[in-house]
Parts: C-alpha cells; sequence; structure tokens
C-alpha cells in the first residue's frame, strides 16, 4: 500500500536504510542511486581521511573533490574507526538496523575486516548484502584488483573502440565502474523486492568485468554471424551497412564541433535529408537512388552531407534534421549540456552550494518517477552525521558521541 506524507507519495525506497561501506566510484554510484530512489544511505567512512576519494584530484585546502562530490550526494557520513573493536561492535549495530549492507573493497578485506556475508547475515538475515569486485570471486582473476580501465579492457569495451587498424581505446563513460554500479543497484532493488515473500536477505555481487561484458552485448551479434570478433570501426559502431551515416564536420571547427547522423534503413530518410539540405536532384540520382548504391558510394556520399553540415553549427544541424525525422546528435561537450537549459530545467543538471567549494553544477538522477521524487543534496563532509545518526538509530546521547570522538573511535 502506497504511504503517504503530508499528502504527498514517499519517495519509492523510502525506509530502506543502506550501510554503506563503498569508497571512489564502482560502490559510491550504486548507492548514490539508491538515495536518489529515496534510500537513506549511511556512509560509514574511517576517520580522518575518510573515502579515500574526497582526496582524489584535490589540492590540499580546497576540501572534499568533486569527484567525490559528484558520487555521494544525498547520504550521510558517520566516521568509524573499524580498526578498534568498538568501532566495529558499533557497526554491528548499524548493521542490525540496516536494510542492505554494500561494500567494494579489495578481495579479501571486508572479510578480515570481520564483516563477510556470514557475519552480516547472522547478524540480520534479512539483510542484502551487496559486493562489487574487480572479477568473479570464484574465478582465476577473483583476488585481482581492478578499477574502471582494467575492468572495461577484460571485459571487451577497449577492443571494439578505436579507429579501424588502430590501437584499442578506452571508451569515455566509466562503464566498468558506475555502469557496475547501476547493475548492483538493480540487484538490490530485486532483492528488496524479493524479500518482501520469503523474508530473508540475500548475497549479490557483481563483476566489473562480467558488467562491462553486458554492456558490450551488441558486440556479440556480428561476432555470431561471423565467428571474428568484432573489429574496431571508429564512430560507425558495430553494425554499419548504410550510407551517409558517421560524424560529420559542422561551423566553427572545434574539436567538438561535429554532428552524428544516422538515418533509419530504406530510402526515406535519405529522401528527407536531402530535402532539407536543398539537394533534391539527388533523390532520384541513380548513383543514389537505392540503399545498396549509396553503401557502395560512401566516402561520396558522406561528403555530400559533410559539404552541407560545414555550413551550419552543430546544434543547427541536429536540429534542422532531427526535425525532419532523420536520427542525428549533435556532439555535446561537459561545457554545452551544464549550459543546455532545458537539461537544467529538468533536473538532468543541479546546482548545489558546498561549504568549501561554494556554489557547482552537477549531474542529477536521470530515472524521472511520477510517484518517487528525491531533491539532490550535496555530498556530505566527513562524519557530518556522526551525532545524528547514532542518537537516531542507536540512542547514544551528545555527550555519549563526544567521548567516542575522544577516544578516536569516531
Amino acid at each position: 500500500m502506497e504511504e503517504r506524507v503530508s499528502g504527498r507519495s514517499q519517495p519509492a525506497l523510502a525506509g530502506v536504510r543502506v550501510i554503506d561501506l563503498t569508497q571512489f566510484e564502482a560502490g559510491t554510484s550504486c548507492t548514490e542511486s539508491l538515495a536518489w530512489l529515496g534510500a537513506d544511505v549511511i556512509k560509514v567512512e574511517p576517520p580522518g581521511r575518510g573515502d579515500p576519494g574526497r582526496a582524489l584530484a584535490a589540492r590540499p585546502g580546497e576540501g572534499d573533490s568533486y569527484y567525490f562530490l559528484l558520487l555521494n550526494a544525498n547520504k550521510r557520513s558517520v566516521s568509524l574507526n573499524l580498526k578498534e573493536e568498538r568501532g566495529k561492535e558499533i557497526l554491528r549495530e548499524l548493521i542490525k538496523q540496516g536494510d542492505v549492507f554494500v561494500e567494494n573493497f579489495a578481495p579479501g578485506a571486508i572479510e578480515r575486516l570481520g564483516f563477510g556475508y556470514e557475519e552480516v547475515h547472522a547478524l540480520n538475515p534479512r539483510i542484502v548484502y551487496a559486493q562489487i569486485k574487480g572479477f568473479a570471486n570464484d574465478g582465476p582473476y577473483g583476488s585481482y584488483l581492478s578499477f574502471d580501465m582494467i575492468a572495461q579492457a577484460a571485459g571487451g569495451s577497449y577492443a571494439i573502440t578505436g579507429e579501424r587498424g588502430g590501437p584499442p581505446v578506452k571508451p569515455g563513460p566509466n562503464a566498468g565502474d558506475t555502469g557496475t554500479g547501476i547493475h548492483l543497484a538493480l540487484g538490490i532493488t530485486a532483492a528488496l523486492f524479493q524479500r518482501q515473500s520469503t523474508g530473508e536477505g540475500q548475497r549479490i555481487e557483481v563483476a566489473m568485468q562480467e558488467s562491462v561484458i553486458n554492456y558490450c552485448r551488441v558486440s556479440y551479434a556480428p561476432y555470431l554471424a561471423s565467428g571474428k570478433a568484432q573489429p574496431r570501426n571508429g564512430a560507425l559502431g558495430a553494425n554499419v551497412s548504410r550510407a551517409p551515416t558517421g560524424l560529420f564536420p559542422c561551423k566553427g571547427g572545434g574539436e567538438n564541433d561535429w554532428c552524428y547522423i544516422h538515418p533509419t534503413t530504406g530510402d526515406q530518410s535519405w529522401e528527407r535529408l536531402m530535402k532539407v539540405m536543398g539537394r533534391e536532384e539527388l533523390i532520384d540520382d541513380p548513383r543514389y537512388a537505392t540503399a545498396a548504391a549509396r553503401f557502395e558510394r560512401m566516402d561520396e556520399v558522406n561528403e555530400i552531407v559533410a559539404a552541407w553540415t560545414r555550413q551550419h553549427d552543430k546544434l543547427e544541424v541536429m536540429e534542422v534534421i532531427g526535425a525532419a525525422g532523420v536520427p542525428a546528435g549533435a556532439v555535446m561537450d561537459n561545457d554545452d549540456l551544464v549550459h543546455d537549459p532545458f537539461l537544467r530545467e529538468s533536473g538532468a543538471f543541479v546546482e548545489l552550494e558546498h561549504s568549501a567549494r561554494g556554489t557547482f553544477v552537477m549531474p542529477g538522477w536521470p530515472v524521472k518517477m511520477s510517484n518517487s521524487a528525491v531533491p539532490v543534496q550535496v555530498a556530505p563532509l566527513l562524519g557530518q552525521h556522526n551525532e545524528e545518526v547514532l542518537g537516531e538509530l542507536l540512542g547514544y546521547s551528545a555527550e555519549q558521541v563526544a567521548a567516542l570522538r575522544e577516544e578516536k573511535v569516531l
């Protein structure tokens, strides 16, 4: 039954408490997603330095890095020394109050701390215990360390990225890190749903290598058809059998002044494209009258389109061609996207205020739900919610929290 507060629906995961022992990106992107779905995410960090991501690419005195702020919005931070038995005992108490436990430490680290699956399950059989590792725990590389670029190399995305005949290239999006975090968040929400009928939690493991394999799923279509690994094909993708297609240079000549144009199969897109370009005479030209003929003359056809796109800026190209019913996308960089008025209005980008960093803009949460909305809140300072969380969940007084801080437990 839908719960309501002040006449409004609660967020989808309202009432779900996540004990978050994640760091860097793969795990933090998972728990940030859960926070944006309404979960109460309690980020447990070591006192003093916190999540190592706080200092990544940040100069002394600047405060927490932008990297950290981008990955830890809407969380509460508790600084807890897990090298001390008292710190471990507090974490055990928090686990008893939790619904989800998430970690992405190096292989074996969480077990050495005493919080492996068996231990946590014994404390709270209803908890969903979720882990990210670079490689499957029971595989030949289970003990290996991994980062995004390692996972993408071993998961197949490097092999299909780059120019034909050139070296492999790392894809720009962090599919190995954030992509794995999103996979884990999906598994967690499914496990929470299943728990409603079973009453039991379960263990979820996602290997970064296997997550990247999933993102490369479509590359297996040409492989299955030919028996040969898909070659790199630049910006053209895996299944190119049409022309025009690809990146076209636009007015301005800057490094991102390009537009990707990819007409649908058949002749209709070609007709629409020629009409908006003012080249109607080419529609019935025997050299280009069929898809097969255009594909045979791909370079020639692409140059016809490029001669037109060079006269217009990339957004104009996208708008004119897109409005004509031909798929087209301008190559938008960070600055283009941050300043796009619609994306700001829609919440794709949000402006936040940080006590050390001041005002900054970051991407929001792309999943729009009619009955679940969580405003983006700035990432917490280290230990910002010690008193709040320990008082609210465990009944600690302000004096008790102060004593724990003096004892360097917090």
